[in-house]
């Protein structure tokens, strides 16, 4: 049986229109500090999901982030962000929300209601079955998201979620459930405050540990990133000049000859 929803509970805070400025920061801070501490109760959690992840992915398989609202957009950040610091194609980590791309921006009305759509998305997508899906939702009964899930599994797609709530439809439709649960937001309901903080962190450490563990980075370096400014070229260049203990002027010139720094590395081991 699904328990009261932590995520629609009353705010620890009332009057929050009498707060002053520094009430409101300080109050809102409060809050923030408590979502890490959350989030590493549930490392177990994501180092299971990314323990199955990862055989798929080595083997050619994608990563899909399913949700409406704030969690489909946190999503979208995530995958979008993998082909600019990994060099991955843009096809590897996708995201998709619920209304399509035009939700990103501006929200599209009961999107997230449609239990059936979510597959639909997905098999637009191509989705194989040595493929990965992960559900993002704050509450955990997002029909747009467990209609996606649900079906997934049934086709042998391995299933994964992110929710703040305990015991929900969609925990229960996932294979690798991950529950953070931050609790009551400080504007009652609010789940683009700690729910969405707290299922960005753990975005962020999916996508991470994935491409570490898919080769993309050496040392503590992000040696496939796409060098797309003048900003990541000179990072590009310093990266040579450390690990080949060279000039300046030799690591561009490598990295010009080579054109990435994969390569300039591969050259010279």
């Amino acid at each position: 049986m699904t328990k009261k929803s932590l995520t629609e509970s009353d705010s620890n805070y009332d009057h929050l229109e009498k707060m002053n400025v520094s009430e409101l920061l300080t109050n809102i801070n409060e809050e923030d500090k408590k979502v890490a501490l959350e989030v590493e109760k549930c490392i177990p959690q994501i180092e299971n999901l990314i323990n199955h992840i990862v055989p798929r992915m080595k083997k050619g398989g994608r990563l899909f982030y399913i949700g409406a609202g704030t969690s489909g957009r946190l999503g979208i950040v995530d995958a979008s962000e993998c082909p600019p610091t990994f060099g991955v194609s843009h096809d590897l980590v996708v995201g998709i929300i619920a209304g399509g791309d035009s939700a990103i921006r501006k929200a599209v009305e009961f999107a997230e209601d449609d239990e059936r759509q979510g597959w639909e998305d997905l098999k637009f997508l191509g989705i194989k079955d040595n493929d990965s899906v992960i559900g993002i939702a704050a509450s955990g009964r997002t029909p747009y998201v467990i209609g996606a899930l649900k079906e997934a599994r049934a086709n042998g797609i391995l299933t994964g979620c992110i929710t703040c709530n305990e015991n929900t439809r969609l925990a229960e439709t996932s294979e690798y459930p991950i529950e953070a649960l931050v609790g009551p937001e400080f504007v009652t309901g609010s789940t683009r405050m700690k729910a969405g903080t707290s299922q960005k962190l753990i975005l962020n450490m999916i996508s991470t540990t994935l491409m570490i563990q898919l080769g993309h980075v050496e040392g503590n370096k992000m040696v496939d990133m796409q060098l797309s400014n003048e900003k990541l070229v000179d990072r590009g260049i310093k990266m040579i000049m450390e690990k080949l203990q060279t000039s300046e002027e030799k690591a561009q010139s490598l990295l010009e000859k080579h054109g990435s720094i994969r390569a300039v590395l591969d050259s010279n081991r």
